[in-house]
């Protein structure tokens, strides 16, 4: 069973160049085989914030990058008027989109990219997500399940490798009756997600892109100098919940796939990136990690990283003025 008729969608920024020179191989060896197209789009729109952080050293590097992805589409993100009104017809019902989200993260960039894929199937992913299990009929079966289940508007890989209980231990989540492969999620996440835009075109229609996030967020907007736009997973949630349609991940049939997403940046992570790609594309992984979707301390020590995020955090930076 293959993903045929699907685009694989990769969003990239410079920021993304120490982690992604490692990673985007390992994600087209996972999935690259599984799909009718490669998109990789390129953020080179830069934001205030952390995800400014290396922006110069990668800015030139992240593209190079891209173009040794064979057979990849690379796409530098649009911010042009054209381009936007395509998008906002899309996904917005015509209202403008922001650029940013309030911590500077990508938001328009996420729209551009689904717009620009020339499949309505679309797997989306982040550039630091890790894929295990291997398996090459996810996509097929991910297909298979959004054509069998019109409630179903987004799935992904299962969070975290597989526990021995079958739980997600961070992710409220309910089993499929009589499926332990099969998760319901009622939120969802930008950082990996399947979905049929034409499912979307009909069951959402558009999105209302200018909710506000919570005021401690609108201050941090401010401060950072970003727009106060709250995250796109949160309309997406809203959607979703609104209209009583369902996430649903899965690993499917074995040796499955699942996701693993590192939380923070920091030299240990760094160094050990190759190994731990190895690590998991072999299901090496401890059992604390099992059904963890955020890589933990039993794979990278990131005490280096909280604390430097205690060091910088925002709300300092307002009291320091």
């Amino acid at each position: 069973m293959s993903g045929a008729g699907a685009t694989l969608q990769i969003n990239l920024s410079p920021s993304d160049w120490r982690h992604a020179q490692h990673i985007l191989p390992h994600q087209i060896r996972a999935l690259g085989g599984q799909v009718s197209e490669i998109l990789l789009t390129v953020d080179l729109h830069r934001s205030s914030g952390r995800f400014a952080a290396g922006w110069e050293h990668g800015r030139d590097n992240i593209m190079a990058l891209a173009n040794t992805i064979a057979g990849a589409r690379v796409v530098a993100v649009d911010y042009g008027e054209e381009a936007r009104a395509r998008v906002s017809a899309e996904f917005f019902g015509g209202a403008s989109v922001p650029e940013k989200d309030f911590r500077g993260g990508p938001y328009y960039a996420y729209f551009f990219g689904m717009n620009a894929a020339s499949n309505d199937l679309v797997l989306h992913t982040d550039s630091d997500i890790l894929l295990g299990g291997g398996s090459q009929t996810w996509m097929g079966e991910a297909s298979a399940l959004l054509a069998s289940r019109p409630d179903v508007l987004f799935s992904a890989p299962l969070p975290g490798p597989p526990a021995s209980d079958g739980r997600l231990r961070h992710i409220a989540s309910s089993p499929e009756p009589g499926e332990r492969r099969i998760h319901r999620i009622d939120s969802m996440s930008t950082r990996i997600f399947f979905m049929d835009r034409a499912r979307f075109r009909s069951a959402v229609g558009a999105l209302v892109p200018r909710q506000p996030p919570a005021l401690r967020s609108r201050i941090k907007a401010l401060v950072e100098g970003n727009p106060s736009a709250d995250l796109p997973e949160h309309l997406f949630t809203r959607a979703m919940r609104e209209r009583s349609l369902q996430r649903c991940d899965m690993l499917g049939t074995a040796p499955g796939m699942w996701s693993l997403h590192p939380p923070y940046r920091c030299e240990d992570f760094y160094e050990k990136l190759p190994s731990l790609i190895s690590r998991v594309e072999s299901g090496d992984v401890p059992d604390a990690q099992r059904g963890d979707h955020d890589i933990n301390s039993s794979l990278v020590d990131w005490s280096e990283a909280v604390a430097a995020l205690a060091r910088n955090r925002w709300w300092r930076r307002l009291i320091s003025r």
